[in-house]
């Protein structure tokens, strides 16, 4: 029997998989479960929608995100730290601080999408990416300060 999966089933199949199965292990467990549904000309219609659907919202995911992108590669975001001997930094800028001023300056984001290859520590201008979606990728400019 083929079945289209539901949901990822290890060693079985992946979401949105069409799978052939035995039939007991299909009906009794599989569909059973809510793991899959066999696959009929309904099902594969109704799935066939849902997956146009999903592609046409991250169509305009990925659009907005751009727009965003646009948007946010232009802002310069400034931070004052303290500094002792030869301009060296005590502690380093955070992705919570970061998230924290541009989110004063109007924009949602997330701490975990800023994403820090190394500390923050050193006075001067540092490049730092934020991931507003899949591979849209946008680059700020932040300058550290006495």
């Amino acid at each position: 029997m083929k079945v289209i999966f539901l949901k990822d089933l290890r060693g079985q199949g992946k979401k949105d998989e069409i799978k052939e199965v035995k039939d007991g292990y299909a009906e009794n467990f599989l569909i059973a479960k809510g793991y899959a549904v066999k696959l009929t000309e309904q099902s594969l219609s109704k799935f066939n929608r849902d997956k146009a659907k999903e592609k046409e919202l991250d169509n305009k995911n990925r659009e907005s995100a751009l727009k965003v992108k646009e948007k946010l590669e232009k802002v310069e975001l400034s931070f004052k730290v303290k500094t002792g001997e030869a301009d060296k930094v005590f502690g380093s800028v955070s992705p919570k601080q970061i998230k924290d001023e541009l989110e004063k300056k109007g924009y949602k984001i997330d701490k975990k999408d800023v994403l820090l290859d190394h500390s923050i520590s050193s006075l001067g201008y540092h490049d730092i990416k934020i991931e507003l979606y899949k591979e849209v990728v946008a680059t700020i400019k932040i300058k550290l300060e006495k």
